[in-house]
Parts: C-alpha cells; structure tokens; sequence
C-alpha cells in the first residue's frame, strides 16, 4: 500500500508534504511531486498537510486520477525510461509533461504555514478572524 500525489500538485508543488514524511520517499520533478511506492511506509503524514488535496491513499484515489498510481510507480521505474536517473533530474512523467498549464490556486494564494485539518477543527472559536 502506498500513497499517491494527483493532478492538483501540478504547477503547485506546495511541498509541505516533503517536510513532513519521516522516511523521505516524496521527490520533486519539475511541474509535481512524486511519492516513491518502494519507499513509502503508509504512515498518513503526507496526506493532512496537502494545502491542495492533492494526496490520496491508493485506496481512495479518485476514479478520474486513478492513473496517477501509475504514474507515481512508472516515475521511478527505471526500465521505463532509462535515460533519466529518477531523483538527480527534475523531469517529469510523460503524462504530466503533457498537461496544460494548470489554473486554480497559485502558490502565492497558499499559505505558507499550512494547518493540519485536524488541528482547525480544534481552532478556538472565540475568537474569530
């Protein structure tokens, strides 16, 4: 088991989750972040500090990003493109460096200290911002 980044990452790479994961599997390319599924120890950490969503188990990765568990996996297989070494280039999956430039929250609109969504349903509601 292992958990998967999806589309919202694109154009965003946020990485509060890189910060976050106690075994470092999660590796930059130059549009998104790719977990490592060799690497990863299903721990959860990266999943609550996602200020995109954009971390799902592979469990509960959404039906229309269900490819990008293949492409998490196929980013760090080295006999599906050899030319590139996996964590000393900053290229990406064919299938991203495909995609348009991806609209939506621009990380000048993403705080840089994220809350975890577990810590803002304990925020002190007397005193409202």
């Amino acid at each position: 088991m292992t958990y998967v980044i999806a589309q919202p990452c694109v154009d965003i790479k946020d990485r509060a989750c890189v910060t976050e994961c106690p075994v470092d599997c999660i590796y930059e390319g130059a549009r998104t972040l790719y977990i490592n599924p060799a690497e990863c120890v299903d721990c959860h950490a990266c999943e609550p500090v996602c200020p995109v969503e954009a971390i799902f188990h592979e469990d509960d990765l959404p039906g229309h990003w269900a490819h990008y568990l293949a492409v998490n996996a196929e980013y760090f297989d080295e006999a599906a493109s050899p030319s590139r070494a996996r964590r000393d280039t900053a290229g990406d999956h064919p299938a991203v460096e495909a995609l348009p430039p991806q609209s939506g929250p621009h990380k000048k609109e993403i705080s840089f200290f994220t809350v975890r969504k577990e810590e803002a349903a304990d925020a002190d509601l007397w005193f409202p911002s």
